[in-house]
């Protein structure tokens, strides 16, 4: 999908979520800047109608009905926010303390730009509006790695950075200045792409190999960015046909074990293979490891249901990633540290 049809769908819902009425077509129209390039009403009623259905396609309750007392003929649009709202979740402390381990998040305000706008004009078409039902609503860029922030700041302000990068298979970082233009998303990675200094080149980096600190270098607006697509720049990554040994607990991640190319009781190896003295309600997997990195962040979210055994490097990038996200949240509520051992999490055993 598209950035422009997200937003304009994101547009829709805060619309039709905004007011407790039912909102006619019209009304609609005018609030969603995207339909302002709808040249002809036949036109308009074809993307929205294709809008509505994308949106119950996501599982979005839009209702359509009328009020008596408004207008009898045309009908109205909201969304029912009976059935929007999530049930209550229920999570046992394991599942709380891996959640919070594993949660870093950047978000914007809750309103912005053309949201905010779309409110301002069903406000000015006397459509009495509710904020507070949209709180949380924009698109949170959801990230475990630490650099995130900061490259992201950067970006924005056109600040160059320096910091430490450490390339596949390399034992030691160098240190790197660029002068980041785009953060982006692919595969399940994000990466920073900029002018290395020191280069004098086009360079992509990926965050997860970034140690330490981000700093700032010189002044905000040193540099421009120039006109070229940064999604072009970056290459997948290359494929790692080497075979991971996982410890995994008896009954869990079953999403991880359908991918597995072979699985024994860990109890039943013999005594010298085992990596830990107590293999009791463990079971070792093996997978082929394909995108090492983006691997690596698929075990680190399962927290001390996973332990890898190998290859080393794979090993190491699971603890750094587990460390990092324990740091983070430390940082966070330094007043309250979470005590892993709550709900049987051995912080030992899931750093290991």
């Amino acid at each position: 999908m598209s950035a422009r049809r997200t937003e304009r769908l994101l547009n829709l819902v805060i619309c039709l979520l905004a007011t407790r009425r039912w909102l006619t077509k019209e009304q609609i129209r005018g609030a969603v800047p995207q339909y302002a390039d709808c040249d002809t009403a036949e036109a308009f009623d074809r993307m929205f109608e294709r809008d509505k259905e994308d949106l119950r396609e996501l599982g979005i309750p839009v209702v359509t009905g009328a009020e008596v007392s408004a207008f009898e003929d045309e009908p109205g649009y909201r969304i029912d926010r009976d059935a929007y709202a999530l049930p209550p979740i229920q999570l046992d402390a394991e599942e709380l303390a891996v959640l919070g381990l594993a949660s870093r998040v950047w978000q914007q305000a809750s309103l912005a730009g053309p949201a905010a706008r779309a409110l301002a004009k069903l406000t000015a078409l006397g459509v009495e509006t509710d904020d507070s039902t949209l709180t949380g609503l924009e698109p949170r860029i959801r990230t475990a790695e630490p650099s995130f922030d900061a490259l992201y700041a950067a970006t924005r302000d056109r600040q160059p950075v320096s910091f430490s990068y450490r390339k596949p298979n390399d034992d030691e970082a160098s240190r790197r200045r660029i002068e980041p233009w785009a953060v982006l998303s692919r595969s399940g990675h994000w990466y920073v792409v900029g002018r290395d200094r020191d280069r004098d080149d086009t360079r992509v980096f990926r965050l997860s190999r970034i140690e330490g600190d981000v700093r700032p270098l010189g002044r905000k607006g040193g540099y421009d960015v120039p006109d070229v697509d940064p999604r072009l720049i970056i290459a997948p990554p290359p494929a790692d046909d080497r075979v991971a040994s996982v410890l995994v607990r008896t009954g869990r991640a079953a999403t991880l074990r359908r991918r597995a190319l072979a699985l024994h009781p860990a109890a039943s190896a013999p005594e010298h293979e085992r990596a830990h003295d107590d293999q009791e309600g463990w079971d070792r997997l093996h997978f082929t490891i394909g995108d090492a990195d983006r691997f690596a962040d698929e075990l680190a979210g399962y927290g001390p249901v996973v332990v890898v055994l190998g290859p080393q490097d794979l090993r190491d990038a699971v603890r750094r990633r587990l460390a990092g996200a324990l740091a983070a949240l430390s940082a966070q509520q330094p007043a309250t540290p979470v005590d892993l051992a709550t709900g049987a999490v051995d912080p030992k055993l899931a750093l290991q």
